[in-house]
C-alpha cells in the first residue's frame, strides 16, 4: 500500500516513514503543502497523511484542491490543532479522518488501514436529501432554490441529520455530535432545536422531513420530505 506523508516536522515525518515501512507501507514524504499537492497530483496513493499547519499551502487548502479536482484519495489529517472547529473544518473540507498530536502509532496505522480499505470513493463536499442541500464549508443551506437562514447550532444539527438521512438518531447521539460528549444540561434542548428546524425547513414549505420516533429519537426522511 502506497502512502504519502505530508508534514513539516522533519523528525516526525522520518519516524513515520520508518514505522510505516516496517508495517509494510511504501512511503513518500513531502515537507510543505506545495510539494505535497504536487506529489498527490503526480502519483497514485492508497492514502495520504496530511498535516494542517504547513509551509506554502496549508493542509486544508491541499485537501480542498484535491477534492475540487475529483481526487478522492483517502486523507487522514494529522495535526496538533485539536479544537472542535478545526476538526469540523478538516472533515468538511473533504478529509476522511482526523487524528491529533501526540498520537498512538498503532492507532494511526489502524486508522490509515481503515480509510484505505474504503477506497477512493466519491465523497461530495455538499450534503443532499431530496431538495434539501447543505454546503458545510460555506455554512449555507437551501430548500429547493430558497436559501435557509439558520443559526450555527441549527445548521450543525441539520448537517448531522442530513449526513444520517434515513437513520434514527437518539437524543444522546445528537447531543454528542452537535454539542459535545460532556454535555450535562437538559436533553430536551434537542427537542427545542428540532422545533426550530421544523419551523425553518419544513412548515414554510408544507413538508414533514424531520420525524419523531417516540422513545427512539429523530430521523430525517431520506428523500428530504
Amino acid at each position: 500500500m502506497r502512502v504519502l506523508v505530508v508534514d513539516d516536522e522533519l523528525r516526525l515525518a522520518r519516524s513515520l516513514k520508518v514505522g510505516l515501512e516496517a508495517e509494510g507501507f511504501a512511503v513518500d514524504l513531502a515537507h510543505d503543502g506545495t510539494d505535497g499537492l504536487w506529489l498527490a497530483r503526480e502519483n497514485e496513493y492508497d492514502a495520504i497523511v496530511l498535516d494542517l499547519m504547513l509551509p506554502g499551502i496549508n493542509g486544508y487548502k491541499v485537501c480542498e484542491a484535491l477534492r475540487a479536482e475529483k481526487d478522492w484519495t483517502p486523507i487522514l489529517m494529522l495535526t496538533a490543532k485539536d479544537g472542535e472547529w478545526d476538526q469540523v473544518e478538516g472533515l468538511d473540507t473533504g478529509a476522511d479522518d482526523y487524528l491529533t498530536k501526540p498520537f498512538s502509532f498503532p492507532v494511526l496505522v489502524a486508522r490509515l488501514r481503515a480509510v484505505a480499505r474504503r477506497g477512493a470513493r466519491e465523497r461530495p463536499t455538499q450534503l443532499e436529501a431530496g431538495d434539501l442541500r447543505l454546503d458545510p464549508a460555506a455554512r449555507r443551506a437551501w430548500r429547493g432554490d430558497t436559501e435557509l437562514e439558520l443559526t450555527t447550532r441549527e445548521f450543525s444539527m441539520l448537517a448531522v441529520l442530513v449526513r444520517h438521512r434515513g437513520d434514527v438518531l437518539s437524543k444522546r447521539q445528537i447531543l454528542d455530535a452537535v454539542w459535545d460528549h460532556d454535555f450535562e444540561g437538559d436533553s430536551n434542548i434537542v427537542e427545542v432545536y428540532v422545533g426550530h428546524l421544523r419551523n425553518k425547513i419544513d412548515r414554510p414549505f408544507g413538508r414533514a422531513a424531520i420525524q419523531t420516533l417516540r422513545g427512539a429519537g429523530y430521523r430525517l426522511r431520506a428523500d428530504g420530505g
